[in-house]
């Protein structure tokens, strides 16, 4: 799975698409996937990037198919046709938990068996784990699943080891068997998988595009600023590369104005209309992003994390931290250092 170029691997996934899913969730998932390699650098440099991640949507015969809700979907293939997958996702099973689903999916229970054994990972969001046990996949395993489905899936299945309250179980030979709980936890299975096929800042990178998880603290602790776009203006790009060097040095403003060679009302007024922003919103902009990186990865106090990219007073980098992100640097941690750690045992199971 990996290229000549020197770029990350690229894996084949495929969605199951079933009469029983949501469009919200076939759909969603396909977007985060495609967008992996693709929508980073759209937002943060103004040009889209190459998606890492090839996904088709496919059902048992590949004829357009009406889904839940009434949505009509088209799959690009069907099971037999599909290209050979790394990874399958089943969406869900949007059915009451007391039907009966022995028989009802044989061409694609046979799939999924079939798929698994050729060493593809087999995850699931939702109520798609029932389909996983229908399949057999699940005897003798860990397993989540949505919290109104749980007793269904052990009366059914007691050989399984279900963990009710867990929203993500990993298991199986491989650690190829993944089952994410109920609700919007098809965005937690997605970021795991994006941290496994690709890396655990590709995962990153589509957390904060989606507001993952925290949709209640506003997009600004998620959102790349567009400050690291470079301007066509080329001394302003000079500028703008060497503030991406050394940020955290002392009067970056000045050494950039000596840099650029003009005078310095000229070379502020020609900043902020190559950026859309005075040269000291841009250096505190990198240094924010930089601070992120560094709560997030690392164990450094705030102190010597505001240090690290350029500020003498904590207190002070505390501040505008808090105002212009909208979370004080301690609530960050303990948000993104989790979703990070969490990623990561994903990436180091592969």
């Amino acid at each position: 799975m990996s290229e000549s170029n020197g770029a990350p691997p690229i894996a084949t996934v495929a969605i199951l698409a079933l009469p029983e899913v949501t469009a919200s969730v076939l759909f969603g998932l396909s977007d985060m996937f495609v967008g992996v390699g693709r929508d980073w650098p759209l937002v943060v440099e103004g040009r889209p990037g190459r998606s890492l991640l090839r996904v088709q949507i496919v059902s048992a015969d590949g004829q357009p198919l009406k889904i839940a809700n009434g949505i009509h979907v088209v799959p690009d293939a069907s099971i037999a046709e599909a290209l050979p997958p790394q990874v399958i996702c089943i969406p869900e099973v949007f059915l009451l938990p007391s039907a009966n689903l022995h028989g009802r999916f044989q061409p694609e229970t046979a799939w999924l068996r079939e798929s698994h054994a050729r060493g593809a990972v087999v995850a699931a969001a939702c109520s798609g784990a029932l389909l996983m046990a229908e399949a057999g996949l699940l005897e003798g395993e860990d397993a989540t699943t949505h919290w109104a489905y749980c007793d269904v899936l052990a009366q059914r299945h007691p050989g399984i080891r279900l963990h009710r309250q867990r929203a993500l179980v990993t298991s199986g030979e491989g650690q190829r068997l993944v089952m994410a709980g109920g609700g919007t936890s098809w965005q937690d299975l997605a970021l795991y998988l994006i941290a496994r096929l690709v890396s655990l800042e590709a995962a990153m990178q589509m957390a904060r595009l989606f507001l993952i998880d925290w949709h209640e603290s506003g997009q600004q602790p998620f959102a790349r600023l567009s400050a690291s776009r470079q301007s066509d203006d080329a001394v302003i790009t000079r500028c703008q590369l060497w503030a991406a060097e050394h940020y955290g040095e002392p009067s970056p403003v000045a050494a950039m104005t000596q840099l650029s060679g003009l005078a310095e009302r000229s070379f502020v007024r020609r900043f902020q209309q190559a950026t859309g922003l005075s040269p000291l919103q841009y250096v505190h902009h990198i240094r924010l992003e930089e601070a992120k990186q560094l709560l997030e990865a690392s164990d450094d106090s705030i102190e010597a994390v505001a240090e690290q990219v350029g500020y003498e007073d904590a207190g002070y980098f505390a501040r505008l931290f808090k105002r212009e992100v909208n979370l004080t640097p301690a609530q960050y941690r303990k948000r993104f250092a989790g979703l990070r750690e969490v990623l990561q045992q994903g990436r180091s199971s592969w």
